[in-house]
């Protein structure tokens, strides 16, 4: 595949909360980072992926996720996250290529790739911290999005000022470290949209933080 030219934007304040003194989350957007030759393999491939919804504990009650996903990765990078404990899967080609390709560009080590596809717009994930024990430290996480345009939204910890994202097909944003320690981050319900959206984060986990 021909690479993409890499087109750096600087980030733009959507939503705030009113502070004068606004706090900047620790993040790169990238517009545009995959082409469309490389966003449509990733596509193709994503129809094999073993994609589940997984059941998780919320308040003492079980529910399934509003979206489906899998996590494939390393031999030993097994995860652990909202209560579920899954083995990670070989990685796929592109997947993996896509991985490959983050290094080249940024020397961003990885050795798991959660993916979580959302059928339309009814499907979302809630406010979250990627800070699972098993992320190593001082470690960024690279999010890669494909297919429908959707709106991220990032919030501080404490002061709660916000901000609105919204990701095209092929941007790639990079959460630095430590955003996980200070911010949290949602995708939230857009009833109006009615395409998929496929996500593809990268982490550096601690391997065989979980022995078997």
């Amino acid at each position: 595949m021909k690479q993409q030219g890499l087109s750096f934007e600087p980030f733009e304040v959507l939503v705030n909360s009113g502070d004068t003194q606004q706090l900047q989350p620790p993040i790169t957007l990238i517009p545009g980072y995959l082409n469309q030759e490389q966003q449509a393999a990733l596509l193709n491939e994503v129809k094999s992926y073993p994609l589940s919804r997984p059941e998780v504990q919320v308040y003492g009650q079980t529910h399934p996720i509003p979206r489906t996903q899998v996590w494939f990765g390393d031999s030993g990078c097994d995860y652990r996250y909202s209560g579920l404990f899954v083995s990670a899967l070989p990685w796929p080609k592109y997947a993996n290529k896509l991985r490959e390709k983050l290094y080249r560009d940024f020397k961003l080590e990885t050795n798991g790739v959660l993916v979580n596809r959302y059928a339309d717009g009814r499907d979302s994930m809630g406010w979250h911290c990627d800070d699972e024990v098993e992320i190593r430290s001082g470690s960024d996480i690279a999010s890669v999005s494909i297919g429908a345009r959707r709106d991220f939204f990032i919030r501080h910890k404490v002061s709660l000022q916000k901000y609105q994202i919204p990701l095209n097909s092929g941007d790639l944003l990079i959460m630095h470290w430590p955003m996980q320690n200070e911010w949290e981050h949602s995708v939230p319900k857009r009833l109006k949209v009615m395409e998929p959206r496929v996500n593809f984060t990268f982490r550096l986990l601690t391997k065989h933080y979980h022995p078997k």
